[in-house]
């Protein structure tokens, strides 16, 4: 399903952690890498008055031969322009099915790439994005190391608002299953903050329909294979149950919609999903609305 694949990188520490993580995505038909560097035009400049891009083709190519360890087929390429612009262009018009990009830390990472472009990319593509999380060594100022989970088919975590791009999200996560996700959790959280001041007392009865909602889903997927299904229905503020949740469970691989429209018509699942992105311990899956 994600059989070619984007993985943008600026040859920081973080980028480095980020494609030393990637193999288990294998498991979903992985096979091709485009290692993409992109420069802004100041960087270019830089670089050529320079007249020395061997440390960073050396860079490049190490991180190459990380990937082809873990049994890529890899293509690398440096291109000049807007970064976030470039990435979703190639993305678009090469056909990838996925973009990976990295985040460190409580926040997107601080570094131009892993940064501000990062969330330029996820909240203007049409593409799936890949967030993977990464940390600083101890001890170390600039080395960083991927997070542990990344084992992307032991436990995925899917969070839910039950709108309309919450439902194309979900055909990701019948496609996970079918290529041997071994268990899923299914999440829709009662938003606090909607239901407090006037429709708490019919939370018990939000909390049967949508359990039943979560029923149904579930049945979907034992259709698709075999995996252990758990379903929660909570209540608080969706990012941070969320979030919770995959502390907690030991989550692998989370997948939400990257916007969708939640109760009384307001975005929901486009502030929730950034700001997990933000917190998770573990790598998170964005799918845009199907367009």
């Amino acid at each position: 399903m994600f059989k070619r694949l984007i993985v943008a990188t600026d040859l920081s520490p973080a980028s480095f952690a980020v494609v030393s993580c990637l193999g288990k995505l294998k498991a979903y038909g992985a096979e091709q890498c485009l290692l993409l560097q992109c420069l802004s035009f100041s960087e270019a400049a830089s670089t050529a008055l320079s007249y020395n891009t061997v440390p960073l083709e050396e860079m490049l190519n190490e991180q190459k031969n990380i990937l082809e360890e873990q049994g890529f087929k890899v293509e690398t390429r440096t291109v000049v322009g807007v970064p976030r612009q470039e990435i979703i262009r190639i993305a678009a018009q090469e056909d990838y099915a996925l973009i990976v990009v990295g985040a460190q830390g409580q926040s997107l990472v601080e570094e131009k790439l892993l940064g501000g472009v990062a969330y330029g990319v996820i909240t203007k593509t049409v593409k799936p994005v890949l967030v993977v999380p990464t940390a600083k060594k101890k001890g170390e100022d600039k080395a960083c190391e991927p997070v542990a989970r990344c084992n992307f088919t032991d436990h995925i975590l899917f969070a839910t608002d039950f709108s309309e791009m919450a439902a194309h999200a979900f055909t990701y996560v019948e496609q996970l299953v079918a290529h041997g996700a071994q268990q899923v959790t299914l999440v829709h959280v009662q938003d606090q903050t909607k239901l407090e001041k006037h429709l708490t007392t019919r939370l018990p009865e939000f909390n049967e329909f949508d359990r039943g909602r979560l029923d149904s889903m579930k049945q979907s997927l034992l259709k698709r294979g075999n995996p252990q299904i758990d379903t929660e229905v909570c209540y608080g503020v969706p990012y941070a149950e969320i979030t919770r949740l995959i502390r907690e469970r030991n989550v692998q691989l989370v997948v939400m919609g990257s916007q969708g429209r939640g109760f009384v018509g307001e975005f929901f699942l486009g502030s929730v999903s950034h700001n997990v992105v933000r917190q998770s311990v573990a790598p998170v899956l964005l799918i845009p609305g199907s367009r």
